[in-house]
């Protein structure tokens, strides 16, 4: 009996990487081609996706410290925080770090620079405000009071450690964690299945996560809840960290836009760069087509 998937040309398999440098080339045309509105919005859902999943994160690692080893408390957070991309592929939004890959568009000629640069700038905006917001309803609902604080505790942590952090550390931090983010996105392109997709992202996030490198649009959420604890939580929580031994974290404002703008940064050429331009080079410079001015993105 003829296997009608394969009698129709389809195939369950993987994509090659071959073809899913053509495939992220196509994604990239697609996504600019957006209207920009429809961008914002998507945009939107990805930075508050991202932040569901570093909520889950500062869960999972609430209490942990001093009765789990640091390695193990790491990937614990790196395995739950991949949520947040695999929501972005799956559910359907678009993220900052991720749209780096745009760039393979641009380099077979089928997307104006212009256009990139604007899709970019969208897309980054509305990371922040579905992060920021995401932040603001978990301040607001007093979740990081759970645990007898230790949620809060960790939020504040993580907000301390992100924002203190010196500009040309994050800067290469930001490198290593898109060239992973990306590759997880490359990943996810090669699966035919939502099973594929998740195991393809599951790995490189975690590891991202684990190592301790820095994703801009995670800090778009991190750093601002951190903030809003430290401005604006009641006396009973601080008298409860204050009797398990916490402290009030150092969390500068200005930091905090030194430490976006260098992770931005640093994520862009680990994406854009390291990953888009290589994966161009090895798979598609040889096959611009004349005819590729007829695909431009304007």
């Amino acid at each position: 009996m003829v296997n009608k998937a394969a009698d129709q040309g389809l195939s369950f398999d993987a994509l090659m990487p071959d073809a899913v440098a053509k495939a992220a080339e196509d994604v990239g045309v697609k996504k600019a081609k957006l209207n920009p509105w429809v961008q914002f919005g998507l945009a939107i859902l990805g930075g508050a996706f991202v932040a569901l999943g570093g909520l889950f994160a500062t869960v999972t690692i609430s209490g942990a410290a001093g009765h789990l080893p640091y390695g193990v408390m790491r990937l614990l957070m790196g395995g739950t925080f991949s949520l947040g991309l695999m929501l972005v592929v799956i559910a359907g939004a678009q993220l900052f770090t991720s749209d780096a890959l745009m760039v393979m568009a641009w380099a077979s000629g089928r997307l104006q620079t212009g256009r990139m640069l604007r899709v970019w700038t969208t897309v980054w905006l509305g990371n922040f405000v579905g992060a920021l917001g995401v932040a603001a309803l978990v301040f607001l609902s007093g979740q990081y009071t759970f645990g007898h604080g230790e949620v809060g505790a960790s939020a504040l942590y993580l907000a301390s450690a992100k924002s203190t952090l010196a500009p040309g550390k994050a800067f290469f931090l930001g490198i290593l964690c898109n060239v992973l983010v990306c590759l997880a996105a490359w990943g996810a392109m090669a699966g035919r299945s939502i099973t594929d997709k998740i195991l393809a992202m599951l790995f490189p996030i975690a590891a991202f996560v684990a190592a301790g490198f820095e994703h801009c649009v995670a800090n778009m959420y991190f750093i601002p809840l951190g903030l809003f604890i430290k401005w604006w939580a009641p006396d009973s929580f601080w008298e409860e960290l204050l009797a398990h031994g916490g402290a009030r974290p150092e969390i500068p404002l200005d930091q905090f836009a030194i430490n976006l703008a260098a992770v931005t940064l640093g994520n862009w050429v680990g994406g854009a760069l390291l990953v888009g331009a290589v994966y161009w080079l090895i798979f598609r410079s040889g096959q611009r087509r004349a005819s590729a001015a007829n695909d431009v993105a304007h």
